[in-house]
């Protein structure tokens, strides 16, 4: 699944533009928290990365996660264990999870939660001075870690902190483009300043992708418009590594619903699970709490593709509002617990003239969370490619077929350290790249790069009739109508053709403001973005059952046959397809499973 560079209508063959080199043990794409734990974990072993971002440091998509980091800490419920953790995440994931990847993120995420409690992050406590734990959807226990609903945040800020204090260098506002790679071996990667459109070749014989997911793909969604838009798994494939369960994208039940004097950013913006977390409830336009119907035992609190499709029912089925969404309701809680629990949906909600303590709010699902993602061994986060590594968002195998609320958080920090600490034991003490030094280049690597760069300058003379944001914006309404909640094969085929129909439009591209604008970065983004969205319609098209967050219509229940991965691959035609067994858990964990250990609903009523 080469990632074409897009040749706009004028090109000229014009020289290879200058461009700067930097040479670096490490290579860390992506600063959010999977990226700066890595980092950091490479520091404290006394090798100093390179971490760049396309964004100021410490302002990543991580800080959007604002409802909980999990981890069986047993502050409110003695009897939370790992092996439960484990045993919700794979219930969750539909049993398709890595089994290595959940026993590791459950083990170690108490020792990284105390670890950023001292490192700052500013945990709340109990009244008697334990890190407090909320409820989260489909968990059994209390074990959701919290900053208020800010708790994304908090911890980047913490873990930017520390980084800093170690003398962790770092980039800001740096776009990687492609990965030097030869199919068998990464040596770097080309990408341009977006302050200054100057060119950068990076050269490294390790590179890590921490570049999130590919939600924003889908035209309601929760990320940033320009996060979230497939690069690292885009990245990966075009360097030679694969992709696993591209079809399992998580829409979470709770987005905003925009009114008409609000901006259209506000619409699929995220109402944290917090909310439902502290007592929060669902009722359509009728004033029914509909989840009495969908889930009785585990109400407002089950899984988040349980929620959502009831909730996208309701609407179909014309119980829902006039502008298309349900209500969540947290009134009946008092004003100063919504502003000391929720304090950020509180303040968002005020600004925009609502009253949580008093009104409800008006939700719908939104795309948040890509499962699928570069198919790594969890316990390295090494790629088939040797020097090639993911982490965070950008890899896939912990969630399975659908996240558990808060994972995400404790993924970042227990992989990432895994992943640091791995290649700190790689890198020789020899190598000359500890010290800045630059060495040779693979014959090949550099002109690699160089054709790379006079693609760029030919890109930003694109001087056709289609703007950049039209393509992203008609790629997102595709993907919400054929590969969204509810698929189809027949909707998944007709999506294939539209796709091939847009990127019959790439050619006809019109790029103003030069390299350090918006368009070109939106044009960039669109190689990243067909490359993922064929990847997800054709991965779904491919996995013919209901598991999780892939529901097809036409194929609605589980079937114990496709209790396997989807592995896709860069074939010589375009993309190739496979399934792969799952894992066993180990006897720790299946004792868990069998224990039937379940949320107890009514702690919340």
């Amino acid at each position: 699944m080469p990632i074409t560079p897009i040749e706009p209508s004028g090109t000229d063959g014009a020289a290879t533009p200058d461009y700067q080199e930097v040479s670096t043990p490490v290579l860390v794409v992506g600063a959010g928290a999977a990226g700066v734990r890595t980092a950091i974990e490479l520091a404290e072993n006394g090798v100093k990365p390179l971490v760049i971002g396309k964004r100021a440091h410490g302002d990543a998509h991580t800080t959007w996660a604002a409802g909980g980091i999990n981890a069986a800490l047993g502050s409110l419920d003695p009897e939370d264990d790992w092996t439960i953790h484990a045993a919700d995440t794979f219930r969750e994931g539909h049993f398709v999870n890595d089994p290595d990847a959940v026993e590791l993120v459950a083990r170690n995420a108490p020792a990284r939660i105390l670890e950023l409690d001292e490192w700052g992050a500013g945990f709340d406590r109990t009244d008697d001075g334990k890190i407090n734990q909320r409820y989260f959807g489909a968990q059994s226990f209390r074990r959701t870690c919290f900053v208020g609903d800010r708790t994304g945040e908090a911890i980047l800020s913490a873990l930017v902190a520390h980084a800093r204090e170690l003398g962790v260098p770092y980039r800001d506002d740096v776009m990687i483009t492609r990965l030097l790679s030869d199919g068998r071996r990464v040596h770097g990667a080309a990408g341009y300043d977006m302050d200054d459109g100057g060119f950068v070749l990076f050269e490294s014989p390790r590179v890590v992708l921490a570049a999130g997911g590919y939600a924003a793909l889908y035209n309601r969604h929760t990320s940033e418009a320009d996060e979230n838009t497939g690069d690292g798994p885009a990245l990966a494939c075009d360097a030679g590594a694969n992709l696993l369960d591209a079809e399992f994208v998580q829409f979470h039940p709770t987005g905003m619903v925009a009114r008409e004097e609000w901006d259209d950013d506000w619409d699929g913006q995220l109402v944290t699970e917090a909310v439902r977390g502290e007592g929060g409830r669902l009722y359509n336009a009728r004033g029914e709490r509909f989840m009495e119907r969908y889930s009785p035992t585990r109400m407002e609190l089950d899984a988040r593709d349980v929620v959502a499709r009831s909730i996208a029912r309701e609407i179909r089925e014309g119980r829902g509002t006039e502008r298309g969404g349900v209500h969540l309701d947290i009134s009946h809680r008092d004003r100063a617990f919504i502003e000391e629990r929720l304090p950020r949906m509180y303040e968002r909600f005020a600004d925009l003239g609502v009253d949580i303590a008093e009104e409800p709010m008006e939700i719908a699902p939104t795309a948040h969370y890509s499962m699928g993602g570069v198919d790594v061994d969890p316990r390295t986060g090494r790629t088939s490619v040797d020097g090639l590594y993911a982490v965070g968002e950008t890899s896939s195998g912990l969630h399975g077929a659908n996240r558990l609320g808060g994972n995400s958080l404790a993924e970042t920090v227990a992989l990432g350290q895994l992943v640091g600490d791995h290649l700190a034991e790689t890198i020789d003490e020899a190598d000359p790249t500890l010290d800045g030094a630059e060495s040779a280049l693979p014959d090949g690597m550099r002109a690699a790069a160089e054709r790379e760069f006079e693609a760029l300058v030919a890109l930003e003379g694109a001087d056709g009739d289609t703007a950049p944001a039209e393509l992203v914006a008609a790629l997102g309404d595709l993907l919400w109508e054929r590969a969204g909640l509810l698929r189809d094969a027949e909707g998944l085929e007709a999506g294939l053709g539209a796709l091939d129909d847009l990127r019959g439009r790439l050619s006809d591209l019109r790029v103003e403001g030069g390299r350090t604008g918006r368009d070109f970065e939106f044009a960039v983004d669109l190689a990243f973005m067909f490359a993922v969205a064929e990847a997800i319609l054709r991965s779904a098209a491919f996995r013919t059952e209901s598991r999780g967050a892939h529901f097809r219509t036409d194929f609605p229940d589980e079937d114990d046959d496709w209790r396997v991965n989807v592995v896709l691959a860069r074939g010589d035609d375009g993309m190739d397809l496979r399934t792969r067994p799952v894992g066993t858990p180990s006897e720790e964990v299946r004792e868990a499973l069998d224990e039937g250990y379940e949320l107890d609903y009514h702690h919340l009523e």
